[in-house]
Order: structure tokens, then C-alpha cells, then sequence
């Protein structure tokens, strides 16, 4: 196993990971809506809380060479499923013709007091 850390992704706030690979398959820690530098965006719309999670999962995907289109598999953790049509309409945005798998699952809470939470399975 190797663990990968990017400075374009927030730093991991706990005893885990940013992403791991056996060298074929890429996985990451669940992504919150926090920016690189920290600044976290609990309260901002789930549209924008979306959009840095993706932009956090795409940086630690770029930091190995990869994209958005090797990603198979991901999980949304959402706070209220109420909020699934407006994640799902930036989601969408982020994936051209063939988005991977994934499900999306409401949770009692998630860290920090944010609204989403994402996580992806990719190929190397």
C-alpha cells in the first residue's frame, strides 16, 4: 500500500489517509466540503458544498495523473436526501458521458457539521 497526500486538498484532520493505492486502484477518504487551505464551507448551499467536494476528490485524483473518468465507484453521504436533486444536478456537470457507479445514502451526521460527504474508488 502506498498513501498519497496533496497540498490541493485539505490535509486529513484525523488518523486516515487523503487517498491509498496498491497500485492498480486508487481509494479515498471520504471528501468534506473544506478547501485546501482549511476553510471549511458547512454553511454554504449543498450546490456549493458539492462543488468542493469534487473539486477536493479531483485534486487528489490529478495528484496521481489521473481524472474523473477513472473514477468506477463513488459514495455520497448526504445529510438530508432532500438535498439529492441539487447535488446530484452539480454532480452531473462534473462527468461527460459515462459517470461511474455510485450510491448516495442519508446519514445521521457527518463531520464537521456538513451537509455531504464523498468518497471514490478509481483505476490506475
Amino acid at each position: 500500500m502506498r498513501v498519497i497526500q496533496t497540498a490541493g486538498a485539505p490535509s486529513a484532520v484525523g488518523a486516515y489517509s487523503q487517498a491509498t493505492t496498491n497500485g492498480n486502484i486508487l481509494f479515498t477518504s471520504g471528501q468534506i466540503p473544506m478547501t485546501a487551505d482549511g476553510e471549511l464551507l458547512a454553511d454554504a448551499s449543498i450546490a456549493d458544498q458539492t462543488e468542493q467536494v469534487l473539486d477536493n476528490v479531483e485534486a487528489i485524483l490529478d495528484s496521481e495523473g489521473l481524472t474523473l473518468g477513472d473514477v468506477l465507484k463513488m459514495t455520497v453521504y448526504l445529510g438530508d436526501i432532500d438535498d439529492f436533486d441539487e447535488m446530484n444536478q452539480v454532480y452531473r456537470g462534473y462527468f461527460d458521458e459515462s459517470p461511474p457507479a455510485r450510491s448516495a445514502f442519508e446519514v445521521a451526521n457527518l463531520p464537521k457539521g456538513v451537509d455531504i460527504e464523498i468518497e471514490a474508488i478509481a483505476s490506475l
